[in-house]
């Protein structure tokens, strides 16, 4: 290894290290003056208004970003253009959160006393709990660090990532007491693979019913067989009163005639029995995992009552890229 690769590995991993530590150490932030401050957030009326400047306002816009698409509205406001007019956008029913890593920005502790007149609750994040932010603020939330990963102690580093790393426990603890779920996160990506993709569900990829071949265990293979050439598929589902009671595949059918099973003999023998099914409700994204748990490239997929809706199989989630 030249010098040049030994120095980047080992700074990039001392920089992962110091700031993976920093964040575990931040977990003494979240106490019941972090649960009021979410609270309030989410007893608001109104929207959250999240702001900052240099790098602790790159931090707010993501934040404010993440919570809009997980159930709450949320916007950026940048403090200079604050003063210069957005402070319009501001409602007697919103919430305010200021995120700075010193808590001592000119541009930020110029709007405060705007604010309390505005009569608003105003939240702060920073890493500076003896600054004036985090005095005026009605809940202060500490976001300081040991050290930075920066060797200089200049830029931050481990400080940027504690600081992100807070806002989005916020988003997420918001979004639990919303009960934001997936097909709320999907309305909200609509133009995204998130949404398109991801979260796409079960019933929206699979084999319908109506195109399968169905048959009964008392169907005899050669029946079975025909009816799954005239499908062009690879297997039949075996039903009793509209329920799947058992799966028969290509496989299947090459095992019993290893076996010289007759081909008068009932399907019900030759299949596989008791087969794994999931919900057309389920996210696509399961079905996957479920194939891959069972080692299985199918799944037979039932309604809320049971009953037979579909399959779906392994190249339906490739082709949908949900995988």
């Amino acid at each position: 290894m030249t010098d040049n690769k030994k120095l980047i590995i080992e700074s990039a991993e001392k920089v992962l290290k110091i700031e993976a530590q920093e964040i575990l150490n931040a977990v003494k932030f979240i106490d019941e003056n972090f649960s009021l401050a979410v609270q309030e957030i989410f007893y608001a009326k109104g929207k959250l208004i999240l702001s900052g400047v240099g790098k602790s306002g790159h931090i707010a816009r993501k934040i404010a970003s993440t919570l809009s698409s997980t159930g709450t509205p949320s916007l950026f406001m940048h403090p200079s253009e604050a003063s210069h007019g957005d402070l319009g956008i501001i409602t007697e029913e919103d919430v305010i959160l200021f995120f700075s890593n010193s808590g001592q920005s000119d541009e930020i502790y110029n709007l405060i006393p705007s604010i309390k007149r505005l009569n608003i609750s105003m939240i702060a994040i920073t890493g500076n709990e003896k600054s004036e932010l985090a005095k005026q603020a009605d809940f202060h939330i500490s976001s300081s660090v040991t050290s930075e990963a920066c060797p200089l102690g200049l830029a931050p580093t481990a400080s940027s990532a504690v600081m992100l790393a807070i806002g989005d426990a916020i988003a997420i603890s918001l979004l639990k007491l919303n009960g934001f779920d997936d097909e709320d996160f999907r309305r909200s990506h609509p133009g995204g693979s998130l949404g398109k993709n991801k979260l796409i569900k079960v019933d929206d990829i699979m084999q319908k019913v109506n195109d399968l071949p169905l048959v009964k265990k008392e169907a005899t293979l050669s029946e079975v067989i025909s009816l799954i050439t005239d499908k062009k598929s690879g297997f039949a589902v075996v039903t009793s009163n509209q329920k799947p009671i058992g799966f028969f595949t290509d496989g299947d059918f090459r095992r019993a005639m290893l076996e010289n099973t007759s081909l008068n003999q009932s399907v019900g023998i030759c299949m596989s029995a008791n087969p794994i099914t999931i919900s057309q409700d389920e996210i696509a994204i399961n079905a996957a995992n479920l194939m891959e748990l069972n080692k299985i490239s199918s799944l037979l997929v039932i309604n809320n009552t049971n009953q037979l809706s579909g399959v779906i199989h392994f190249q339906d989630l490739l082709i949908n890229k949900v995988i």
